[in-house]
């Protein structure tokens, strides 16, 4: 028992002093704690200071940029604001100006229509001075004159007619004259009437060849495969074939003769070689060229000869020869240049001139024609330049360039020639038209001309290119002259179809005959 009361006892006294232990401890840590309480509290009191401090810097920053942003808005519209009222001064000064502008175009109005004004009545005077001069004129032509009013005013209607008649043809004649200085204009007119009225005509008859076949089987075997056939002969010719429903036939159509008659000989050949591929084509067309080549040679070579004419360059005997194939009118130029050649060269004798250089002039005067479908220009100015680069003496080149007057013909040579083509060119029966209908061309033309107030008589020359009008010169003066041969022109143009150009020359002739007895 006593030893339970004395444990008993112990572990009072053991609690006893852990409990002042205890209370020990706590009184230490309380301390720390307010010290560590006191530490933090007074750190964050310096870290709010801080916080104030770099918020109150900040906020300072803030306001100073704003203040900057402002001041800078403030100075771009200001700026603007200045520009705007320099651009409203610039505009009000323009006003300014254009109401100046406007005031003095109304003031020249007012002075213009003032002169206006003023110019009427100055016409109105002078219409009465006119009118009052021209009744006393009647009145003085009835009194000298004898005759009554009407037929005093019919007299001077007719002066007045006929003033107004010479001042009509004098402005005619001015107008041409005009008109001449810019003949290309003019010129160009020409060639597309006569393209409008003849083209046609021209390309189906004169740019295509036929070649007859033996079946329209063929037409299969020359188109080929996929068209190759077809393709090679165009590749190597330089033609287009036509091949459609006409029955055996394959037309060529090219504007250059020589090479159409190369691709008409090649076709030729082929479809009775029968074997039609692009090798034996190419082949083909080559052999055919090196013998149209052979040809033309031959041809200018042998009309050289035929008129005895010797030292022609090549390159001339070879457009000579080329001449074979191309058509005027259904007119075959080569032979047109042989019978031309020798024409010239009768005239030449008849008139004791050199009947080589008449020859050799007629025989080169269209070579122009055998190169005209490729370069510009008219085949006299063409074969002229040719001519010339070849050695041509010029007596040679004048008379190919002015054969159709393109250029004013400096040598007795031009003329001849030109004679000699129109005589081959206008013989019946060697152009396109028959011979009643040449002749009554030629009537029509005389008829037309004839029946013009004044004409004495009319002759139709150089196969109908030209009319020859001759006037009674009582009743057609000079002015007059002008006026009926553009009357004269226009019918023709009217009532006639012709070839080419027709050339009016209307002929007034003053005689003064007195007999000394």
């Amino acid at each position: 028992m006593e030893w339970i009361i004395a444990l008993l006892v112990g572990l009072a006294a053991g609690a006893a002093a852990a409990y002042l232990l205890a209370r020990k401890k706590t009184a230490a840590n309380n301390a720390v704690a307010e010290a560590e309480a006191k530490r933090i509290v007074d750190e964050a009191s310096a870290e709010a200071e801080n916080l104030r401090r770099r918020a109150a810097t900040e906020a300072k920053e803030i306001q100073l940029q704003a203040r900057e942003q402002l001041e800078k808005e403030a100075r771009e519209r200001k700026a603007e604001l200045e520009k705007r009222e320099e651009h409203m001064l610039h505009r009000e000064e323009k006003l300014d100006q254009k109401a100046d502008g406007l005031t003095e175009q109304e003031n020249a109005l007012k002075a213009r229509e003032q002169e206006h004004l003023t110019r009427e009545k100055t016409v109105e005077e002078q219409a009465k001075k006119h009118q009052a001069l021209l009744d006393k004129a009647q009145a003085e032509l009835t009194r000298v004159a004898g005759l009554t009013k009407d037929e005093a005013k019919q007299e001077v209607v007719a002066q007045i007619a006929e003033q107004a008649r010479s001042e009509a043809a004098r402005t005619v004649k001015q107008i041409e004259d005009e008109a001449r200085e810019e003949g290309e204009q003019k010129a160009k007119r020409l060639i597309a009437l006569a393209i409008q009225r003849y083209a046609g005509e021209y390309v189906v008859e004169r740019t295509v060849s036929t070649v007859t076949l033996s079946s329209d089987e063929m037409k299969g075997r020359i188109i080929g495969r996929e068209g190759r056939n077809i393709r090679a002969i165009e590749a190597a010719t330089g033609c287009d074939l036509v091949i459609d429903d006409t029955p055996e036939a394959v037309v060529v159509s090219c504007f250059d003769p020589v090479r159409r008659e190369i691709a008409k000989l090649a076709l030729e050949k082929l479809l009775e070689d029968g074997r039609i591929h692009p090798s034996r084509i190419e082949e083909i067309v080559e052999s055919s060229n090196a013998q149209i080549e052979k040809e033309i040679k031959d041809a200018g070579q042998k009309a050289a000869f035929d008129l005895g004419l010797h030292g022609i360059a090549p390159e001339l005997l070879k457009l000579v020869g080329r001449l074979k194939y191309r058509y005027s009118y259904a007119q075959n130029v080569w032979s047109h240049s042989m019978e031309t050649a020798f024409i010239a060269g009768m005239i030449a004798a008849e008139l004791d001139l050199n009947v080589k250089i008449a020859r050799r002039a007629g025989l080169l005067h269209d070579i122009g024609k055998a190169v005209d479908h490729e370069v510009e220009g008219s085949h006299a100015v063409i074969g002229a330049r040719i001519a010339k680069k070849n050695g041509e003496r010029q007596e040679v080149v004048d008379a190919i360039a002015g054969h159709h007057d393109d250029v004013e013909a400096q040598t007795i040579y031009a003329h001849i020639v030109a004679a000699a083509d129109a005589l081959s060119g206008a013989r019946p029966g060697a152009r396109r038209e028959m011979l009643e209908s040449y002749v009554q061309r030629l009537e029509q033309l005389e008829r037309i001309a004839s029946d013009f107030k004044g004409v004495d008589k009319a002759y139709a020359i150089q196969a109908g290119r030209e009319v020859r009008v001759l006037v009674q010169q009582d009743r057609v003066d000079d002015a007059g002259a002008v006026l009926l041969a553009k009357d004269i022109a226009k019918k023709i143009e009217d009532d006639l179809v012709y070839p080419g150009q027709i050339k009016v020359c209307v002929i007034r002739e003053t005689r003064a005959v007195e007999i000394a007895r």
